[in-house]
């Protein structure tokens, strides 16, 4: 086998990509770039000339351009014109001339203390090579890369996963996304750079006691330890030392309020070596590197933008509005009911006429493609549609595929009636005003809790509980219960998420628990949390309503949050992120068990498993495919939902249930 130096006048000098020569580790470095915190190379099989490819990665980016231009001598004008026929050349055609993979070098720890460096070999997630293919692609790379080298195979989707589970272990040495991840020391959540103070709790009764000692925390502080609670205010940036998944209700506030969130299971040991706990600290969250660098002195820090931060909010109609069934709303009505329930009006709207455009996020150009309606139309197996077709067949997909939930609204007027009711109430409400108007924040948080227990308390009106009684033929539903939850005009909103914020209760039987429910729903409005949020960023209490959603339960096998992107990696257009667990979507967001999380590739297809969370093993591949659908149906949606930004995300949660039915619980944009 002969090496050749890819070099010559019509090629850069600093082009170090090498053809033919077996792969040393010293080599591996001179060639590899940094994706993730690891080191990687991209390698080309050319099965025709039984030779291989090692890219210089800073010369070569891209496989495809590569394999184009360098090996078939084509033009990139003639690549882009043809781009997605090349690429299932190369990662779908069965007997393909080319396999394109990934080596990267990771490191593990043995008994003695010492790390033991082994390379790890994956294609790209969209490829579909087949068990042989696979088996043939190890062999070749083996047989050319440093004995020395333990060389790994990480199927790349879940395709390649059922075709590698008919190949002996021993004959293809393998290991799994999850297992290879699932215990990184640090992982990006949500990307951002902060200096401030590091408050680091190794416990959640350290942090409460904290809290009850100090004058609280501020926007300065930096707050690290095992899993944030949902209740932790807005500060300069978190930092969790325990595995937690992107879609939890604290990282999609770091999202929402663009603050640095990861994972860094090491930080003990930083504290101990650097002395950070109480120092100040630059931190940085990227995807390719994670670090808290200690400042040798206090940093001249001036108070973020979202202290002067304004949002106004669109006057509500308070005029006397009927208790409706949700599928009678439509997303104009958020100015009474609220932003949930207006939501999920809207999704029965979509499922029931099925005359939305739920393609328009595949018409958007993705350079060099004009469109991915090609795409589009191979998920949903409509060989080449017109437009029409198209249309038709993404909202019959859709309908088919998912149903909204069943319930009624009810309106801001109720909560107004029933706060006008008490003169105890308004007293209380006029002087929590009068504290905000003066900013006496050291008095909130008890005038908050006197309100809250007030609403609980306080009796409700006849003609409110009369249609509070009515909203249910049979209020208990089939099962027995009843799920109640909040709908505010102030959620949802740019800048302004309130994720977790106010309070849903998802275990209500009877009457009289229904009317418990819904005081505790419009107390949440009040908490000391939700006023102290608001206040930051100027939304007035007098522009503030509640709304109630009140739906059947319905028992769920699986349940979970989905969000139509990628949260660590925002520039990616193809992926769906989904988390799920046994029972309702709640445990994934209030963070009780840690979620399976599994991405879904919206536009080539196929998907993958990122962690088993709580579990030991991952969902069977029937589901799987199932949950591909609904990852593509979140996709559709957000074509509707996020007009006319339709790059704009969702968020959505979902459950299936004992039937194997999907139902949407709630819909909303996704904060980034």
């Amino acid at each position: 086998m002969t090496a050749q130096l890819l070099t010559g006048s019509a090629e850069p000098a600093t082009d170090r990509t090498v053809v033919g020569e077996n792969l040393s580790l010293p080599l591996f470095r001179t060639l590899s770039g940094v994706l993730a915190g690891h080191p990687y190379l991209k390698v080309v099989v050319d099965r025709a000339e039984n030779t291989w490819h090692l890219l210089d990665t800073a010369a070569h980016p891209f496989h495809v351009d590569y394999v184009a231009t360098r090996v078939l001598g084509m033009d990139l004008s003639a690549l882009d014109a043809d781009l997605d026929a090349f690429n299932a050349s190369v990662y779908m055609d069965p007997g393909r001339r080319f396999l394109l993979g990934v080596l990267s070098l990771h490191a593990d720890g043995e008994a003695d203390g010492r790390e033991r460096s082994f390379l790890v070999l994956e294609t790209t997630e969209a490829d579909t090579m087949h068990g042989e293919l696979l088996e043939f692609f190890y062999d070749f790379v083996r047989t050319r890369v440093d004995a020395r080298l333990p060389l790994l195979l990480k199927p790349a989707n879940h395709g390649q996963e059922e075709e590698l589970a008919a190949i002996s272990e021993l004959r293809v040495p393998r290991i799994l996304s999850h297992e290879l991840f699932g215990s990184r020391t640090r992982t990006p959540l949500n990307p951002g750079e902060a200096t401030g103070r590091l408050r680091y709790f190794r416990t959640h009764d350290e942090y409460t006691a904290y809290l009850a000692a100090e004058s609280g925390l501020g926007w300065a502080d930096i707050v690290a330890m095992p899993c944030l609670p949902d209740d932790v205010p807005r500060v300069a940036g978190f930092v969790n030392t325990a595995p937690i998944t992107p879609l939890s209700h604290t990282n999609v506030l770091a999202s929402g309020w663009g603050i640095p969130n990861a994972i860094v299971r090491d930080l003990e040991q930083l504290v101990e070596k650097d002395g950070l706990d109480g120092a100040w600290v630059r931190y940085r969250v990227r995807e390719e590197e994670i670090s808290l660098e200690r400042l040798d002195h206090e940093p001249a820090l001036r108070a973020p933008a979202w202290h002067q931060q304004r949002i106004r909010l669109e006057p509500p109609l308070l005029a006397d509005a009927p208790v409706l069934s949700l599928h009678r709303l439509r997303s104009a009505d958020r100015d009474r009911y609220g932003t949930k329930a207006a939501n999920l009006g809207e999704l029965h709207h979509v499922l029931d006429s099925r005359t939305a455009d739920l393609t328009a996020y595949y018409g958007r150009p993705r350079p060099p493609r004009e469109d991915l309606y090609g795409h589009l139309a191979a998920r949903l197996g409509l060989g080449s549609p017109s437009s029409a077709e198209l249309r038709s067949g993404a909202a019959d997909f859709v309908a088919r595929t998912v149903g909204a939930p069943v319930g009624v609204a009810l309106p801001f007027a109720l909560q107004q009636h029933f706060l006008a009711s008490s003169p105890a109430l308004q007293q209380g409400i006029g002087k929590l005003k009068m504290a905000l108007e003066l900013d006496a924040t050291d008095v909130l948080d008890s005038l908050c809790l006197q309100l809250q227990h007030l609403i609980r308390h306080s009796p409700v009106p006849e003609s409110v509980t009369r249609q509070i009684n009515q909203a249910f033929s049979a209020p208990a539903g089939p099962h027995g219960r009843l799920v109640v939850r909040s709908s505010s005009n102030a959620e949802d909103l740019p800048g302004f998420s309130a994720a977790g914020v106010y309070d849903s209760v998802t275990t209500v039987h009877g009457t009289g628990e229904l009317l418990e429910a819904v005081r505790q729903v419009w107390a949440s409005l009040l908490s000391p949390r939700s006023v102290r949020l608001r206040h930051q960023v100027g939304i007035s209490l007098d522009d503030t309503y509640m709304g109630v959603i009140i739906q059947e339960y319905v028992p769920a096998d699986l349940g979970g949050v989905l969000v139509t992107c990628d949260p660590t990696r925002r520039e990616d257009f193809r992926n769906v992120y989904l988390n799920c667990s046994p029972g309702s979507p709640e445990q994934v967001v209030d963070g009780s068990v840690l979620p399976q999380q599994y991405l879904y590739n919206t536009v080539e297809g196929g998907g993958r498993t990122v962690a088993l969370g709580s579990w030991g093993a991952g969902l069977a591949a029937a589901t799987r495919a199932r949950l591909a659908d609904l990852a593509l149906t979140g996709r559709l949606l957000q074509s509707h939902f996020s007009a006319p930004d339709v790059d704009r995300p969702l968020d959505i949660e979902w459950l299936m249930t004992d039937r194997g039915d999907f139902r949407l619980v709630q819909i909303r944009p996704y904060a980034l």
